[in-house]
């Protein structure tokens, strides 16, 4: 354990280095570093979790504050038959979850948000104790003629370990459980059929979920394009989380790159 310590810290140095070099110029690296470091120490144990700042934010349920909540009858609609469709999908922690969509040509917006539960306009920090029901989910809108719903679950699968039945990487508990909702039977037979291909390719049972769509509430935001709005966190986040690195075991070449 001792070793696998030594390890870890020595390729997170490195790897914050890397990252600090790129985005900082030489005169600001020296004095970010220690900061950044602190950051990441108080991170590791949190999880998908903002900072204490942001968590200061006033988060009564207001559809200001929480964002718009969409009906289940429009978050998703016959795929053929309209200029732009919804899409929402469960994978963890949502900051991780919406570059991977945003980079698919035909996708016009991503928002990341809950959904699932039995909670109206439901804060982040009600959703994150677990005891609402709902899911971290990212609601997808995409234009139909250039990209198509296999080629969103795709993505979807590649972003994700399906085989983790109590969470995501290192974010666990229900509310981060993963999860294809529907909105319509046709919907609801690809995503089927996309599963069990999973399941064949890993030659494992899949513990993602195919649930029909309930009301998408968007969340605060805060959490809207985290991974361009706080984009050192982000990786800071989200290397120290495994994601990455348990992707890779999974997928291999099909794996993200999130550099």
């Amino acid at each position: 354990m001792r070793r696998f310590k030594r390890e870890f810290r020595r390729e997170f140095r490195r790897e914050l280095r890397r990252e600090l070099r790129r985005e900082f110029s030489n005169g600001m690296y020296s004095r970010l570093l220690a900061g950044v470091v602190l950051l990441f120490l108080s991170w590791s144990v949190a999880g998908c979790a903002p900072a204490a700042s942001e968590q200061a934010i006033p988060q009564q349920a207001s559809l200001e504050q929480t964002g718009t909540a969409t009906p289940a009858n429009l978050v998703s609609t016959d795929i053929g038959d309209q200029e732009q469709a919804m899409a929402t999908f469960a994978g963890g922690c949502f900051w991780c979850m919406e570059q991977p969509f945003d980079n698919l040509p035909g996708v016009v917006s991503t928002t990341s948000g809950y959904i699932g539960g039995t909670v109206d306009n439901p804060t982040y920090a009600q959703v994150s104790n677990g005891n609402t029901g709902h899911v971290e989910a990212m609601q997808v809108i995409y234009d139909p003629e250039q990209v198509m719903y296999e080629t969103l679950l795709q993505t979807f699968w590649h972003n994700i370990d399906p085989l983790d039945d109590a969470g995501q990487f290192c974010d666990r508990g229900s509310q981060y459980r993963s999860a294809i909702f529907y909105g319509s039977p046709e919907e609801q037979a690809i995503a089927e059929a996309s599963k069990q291909s999973v399941a064949e390719r890993l030659n494992q049972p899949v513990a993602t979920e195919i649930l029909p769509a309930t009301t998408f509430f968007a969340a605060e935001d805060y959490h809207q394009n985290y991974y361009q709005t706080h984009p050192v966190r982000y990786k800071i986040y989200r290397f120290g989380c495994g994601r990455d690195q348990r992707l890779s075991d999974i997928w291999g070449a099909d794996a993200p790159d999130h550099e």
